[in-house]
């Protein structure tokens, strides 16, 4: 994966987004539809590959969000087939040029195969080094493309065979949908890192994949079941088949998806993001009372954690901040002038709300600062007394590895100040943080295994793995006994 960060003005960007159906005659329209309810994941390009009747795959993608990468109808015309998959693209690693668009599709002498990921493999460079050695030649600087030549250097006898013998010298978070002319393959790391779900159509029962189940709720498909850890999945004209390619995992799926990357909507491992967001807000609500009128959330990620802070409180929960539903992204502008107007583009404050009022301003996450700042002198200038801020997560204070596109310290606030260097840099009466304890709670996940069953690193400096290509970057940390690495199950 590429060293450098891509930061938008919020500073913390999504994941990717996975979607894939098998067996059904509508299989390219659906994983459209599916794709849709995921483009909150990743806004930077888009494709589909389908597979037609005749077992040829076919592929259309495009940089930009989906409705533009097809807003020309002859590509959804091109993708004919009773099978496809699908992929909205956030870049953590390599280029944002047109070659890492997603699904790749290769074209071997005797089969072709589509592949779509989400997640970030850790020890990418590595083997990238190792094929390239070999005289490997890729087309992309994106890792996924590592898993076609692993697949295709194997010695193994069947593709099955040859699938597993790669995933296994993978590390890191991964979950992949492959498609080829014969079946259609889910896999997911031994960690589970990322949310993946599977669901049924009501018609013809035809299997879909996705990486939220408001993905499987858009396309009314009834969930069927959450992609385990260390587990591949293949689809195939008999139906599911279920086996594990290792046995040797555990379960810690990213705390951050609760906080902010998933859906309200959705729920992973049997707990709702809404659920959970609310109870972080009510816990700290517990944890950290402060004397107001009001509580404000930030739109949209933070509104679920504003309604738990204000019942708790027992204080009126308004609408102090409006969200301009219209402005997809906003980049990270030459000048402080300029990136100000940006976040003026994307929220409003309303005097006739805050004017005279002491706020309880809640949000999910402080990263670089420079939004909450600007948030804070807009309720400021809107007539707010006072404006106190209670984020409903800990704080980010280590890079993540996993699929987050946030890997070093350098952007991240919290790594470089105190938590009074903090209020006062971002113009806040106070500034408070849930407690890891807290969140962890507050997510509750059902899981009886080793650990919580949750990735937290980013805020008490605990990996659930080594993070092998990028260990050196953590190498004084560790040292200090800040950070510590679980050895891989």
């Amino acid at each position: 994966m590429a060293t450098t960060t891509i930061v938008n003005e919020r500073s913390l960007n999504e994941e990717c987004g996975i979607f894939g159906v098998w067996d059904n005659p509508e299989a390219a329209e659906l994983t459209f539809y599916g794709l849709h309810a995921l483009q909150h994941r990743g806004q930077e390009g888009a494709g589909i590959v389908s597979k037609k009747a005749d077992g040829r795959l076919w592929q259309e993608r495009g940089l930009g969000l989906l409705s533009e990468v097809f807003a020309d109808p002859r590509r959804m015309m091109n993708l004919v087939g009773d099978s496809a998959i699908g992929h909205v693209r956030y870049a953590t690693a390599g280029s944002n040029g047109i070659e890492n668009i997603q699904p790749f599709m290769v074209n071997f002498s005797d089969m072709q195969i589509a592949l779509a990921h989400n997640g970030n493999i850790t020890n990418a460079k590595t083997l990238r080094q190792e094929l390239e050695d070999e005289g490997a030649i890729f087309q992309s600087s994106s890792d996924t493309e590592i898993l076609l030549h692993l697949i295709r250097r194997s010695k193994a006898l069947t593709f099955d065979e040859k699938l597993q013998e790669a995933l296994l010298k993978l590390r890191g978070g991964f979950a992949f949908l492959l498609l080829t002319p014969n079946a259609m393959y889910a896999a997911l790391d031994p960690h589970g890192f990322r949310p993946f779900v599977i669901g049924r159509l009501p018609n013809n029962g035809a299997y879909v994949v996705a990486s939220e189940t408001a993905a499987l709720a858009s396309v009314n498909a009834a969930f069927v079941q959450d992609v385990q850890p260390g587990e591949l999945i293949r689809f195939d004209n008999t139906g599911m088949h279920v086996s594990n390619y290792t046995e040797h995992t555990t379960l810690n799926i990213d705390a951050m998806e609760y906080i902010y990357f998933a859906r309200p909507d959705s729920n992973i491992y049997g707990v709702n993001v809404h659920k959970a967001r609310k109870r972080m807000g009510k816990a700290t609500a517990i944890e950290h009372p402060v004397a107001a009128d009001m509580v404000v959330g930030v739109p949209n990620s933070s509104l679920s954690a504003a309604m738990g802070y204000a019942e708790q409180a027992q204080l009126p929960n308004e609408m102090g901040l409006v969200k301009n539903q219209y402005i997809a992204r906003s980049f990270i502008e030459p000048t402080q002038e300029k990136r100000e107007r940006a976040v003026r583009m994307k929220l409003s404050a309303v005097p006739a709300i805050v004017s005279g009022q002491r706020v309880i301003l809640v949000d999910d996450s402080i990263v670089r600062g420079t939004t909450s700042k600007y948030i804070i002198k807009m309720l400021r200038d809107a007539g707010a007394s006072e404006v106190h801020v209670r984020i409903a997560s800990p704080e980010f204070k280590y890079p993540s590895f996993y699929g987050v596109d946030m890997q070093t310290t350098d952007e991240l606030m919290a790594a470089h100040h105190t938590k009074a260097e903090m209020c006062e840099i971002i113009g806040a009466d106070s500034l408070e943080f849930l407690s890891v304890d807290g969140l962890i709670d507050s997510i509750d996940l059902p899981y009886s295994g080793a650990g919580n069953g949750l990735t937290t690193a980013y805020f008490d400096g605990h990996y659930p793995s080594p993070v092998y290509d990028y260990q050196a970057s953590l190498a004084k940390l560790a040292e200090a006994g800040v950070v510590t690495f679980d050895p891989e199950p």
